[in-house]
C-alpha cells in the first residue's frame, strides 16, 4: 500500500499551504502594522525546490495546493511556480491567496497558466477603512479585480476578512449586498492571538457568534463541507448567488477537520499554524533523487502533529505574526 499523510488521530492531509514568501506590500493592522520587516536572510524556496516539494506531497496523497504569503505575487517567477505546479501530476487544485493589488493586471495570466481557485483579503468595502486597516487606498481597483476574475473559468473565488470588533463586525448588511448577484464566498475570520499582538487581540477580538445569529436570522443555512475543504463553515440563502464562511479557530472540535498542513517559504513543514516549531526538509528538496526520503521524513513528522492547538490557553506557539508562515 502507497504512503499516506494520515497521521496520529486517523486524519488525512489533502491539502497543503505552501508559502511563497514572507514578503508583503501591505501593512494590515492585524498582521504586518509597520510593513513587512527582513527578520531572516534565508533565501526562499527556488523553483526547483517546490516541484520536488510538491511532488513528494502529490504522492503521498495531496491534491490541492494553496499558495500564500506574505503577498506570494511579489516573487518575479510567480508565474513559473504556477507552471511547475500545474504540470506536477495528481494536483488537481492551485488556490492562491492574494491582497489583490495587481489582481485585474494579472489574474488572467495567472488563470492561463494553473490557477484554479482565487482567495483575496478585503477586509472592509468602505474605501476609507480599508485605506486605514491595510495602508492601502485602492479597494476600488481589487473590487473590479474580482468582478473581473468572476468572468474567468475559477471553479471558486472567495473573499477573506478579519473579523474586528467594531471595525467591521456590525457590517454584515454591506456583504450581503454585494452576495446578492455575484457568486463569490465571504469569509470572516475570528482574529487570532499570535506572537506579537496581544494588545490589538484583547483590544479586537470578537467571536463569530453576532454573525451567526445575523446569517440565521436572515434565512441563510448551513452546506455541507465539501472534500478538500478548508475550515470554513459556509452559509447558503436560495435569494443570493453567493455565500458566507465562517473561520472560528476557538470554536469547540475545530481540530477535528483538520485536514491541512504548511511549509514556509524556507523550507520548514509546518503540523500546525500554532505549533511549537517548523522541521527543516529543505535538505531534502536538492535533488529528484532525494524524493523517497524525503516522503518517509514527512510521514515521520506528521506522526508528531497534536489532536489539537492550545489557542484556549494563549499558547500561540511559535508564529510571531500571520505572514511568517502564511496564514
Amino acid at each position: 500500500m502507497n504512503q499516506q499523510l494520515i497521521d496520529a488521530q486517523g486524519r488525512h492531509f489533502p491539502y497543503l499551504r505552501l508559502s511563497l514568501t514572507d514578503v508583503c506590500n501591505f501593512s494590515c493592522t492585524y498582521c504586518l502594522p509597520d510593513g513587512y520587516q527582513c527578520s531572516s536572510p534565508t533565501p526562499h524556496l527556488t523553483v526547483d525546490e517546490i516541484k520536488n516539494l510538491v511532488t513528494a506531497f502529490a504522492e503521498l496523497g495531496t491534491w490541492k495546493i494553496r499558495l500564500t504569503g506574505g503577498e506570494p505575487t511579489v516573487r518575479k517567477d510567480f508565474v513559473e511556480v504556477l507552471d511547475v505546479i500545474s504540470s506536477i501530476s495528481g494536483i488537481r487544485q492551485i488556490a492562491m491567496t492574494t491582497n489583490g493589488y495587481k489582481l485585474k493586471e494579472r489574474i488572467k495570466t495567472w488563470v492561463d497558466h494553473g490557477l484554479t481557485n482565487l482567495n483575496v483579503s478585503v477586509d472592509s468595502l468602505d474605501p476609507r477603512l480599508f485605506h486605514s486597516l491595510t495602508g492601502h487606498n485602492r479597494l476600488p481597483q481589487i473590487l473590479e479585480g474580482i468582478d473581473y476574475a468572476l468572468t474567468l473559468p475559477l471553479k471558486k473565488i472567495k473573499l477573506n476578512a478579519v473579523l474586528l470588533k467594531n471595525i467591521n463586525s456590525h457590517l454584515f448588511e454591506q456583504y450581503t449586498a454585494m452576495l446578492k448577484n455575484k457568486k463569490i464566498s465571504m469569509r470572516f475570520i475570528e482574529l487570532m492571538q499570535t506572537g506579537d499582538n496581544l494588545e490589538y487581540f484583547n483590544k479586537y477580538h470578537v467571536s463569530s457568534g453576532a454573525l451567526k445569529s445575523f446569517l440565521h436570522q436572515n434565512g441563510w443555512t448551513e452546506k455541507l463541507r465539501e472534500p478538500g475543504a478548508g475550515p470554513a463553515i459556509e452559509f447558503v440563502h436560495p435569494q443570493y448567488q453567493g455565500s458566507f464562511g465562517i473561520i472560528a479557530p476557538y470554536s469547540k472540535d475545530f481540530c477535528n477537520s483538520c485536514n491541512r498542513l504548511r511549509v514556509s517559504s524556507t523550507g520548514d513543514f509546518h503540523l500546525c499554524l500554532f505549533g511549537e516549531q517548523g522541521f527543516s526538509v529543505r535538505h531534502l528538496l536538492e535533488h529528484k533523487s532525494q524524493k523517497e526520503e524525503l516522503k518517509q521524513t514527512l510521514c515521520q513528522i506528521l506522526g508528531k502533529k497534536r489532536k489539537q492547538h492550545f489557542l484556549h490557553d494563549g499558547n500561540t506557539g511559535g508564529t510571531p505574526h500571520l505572514a511568517s508562515v502564511g496564514g
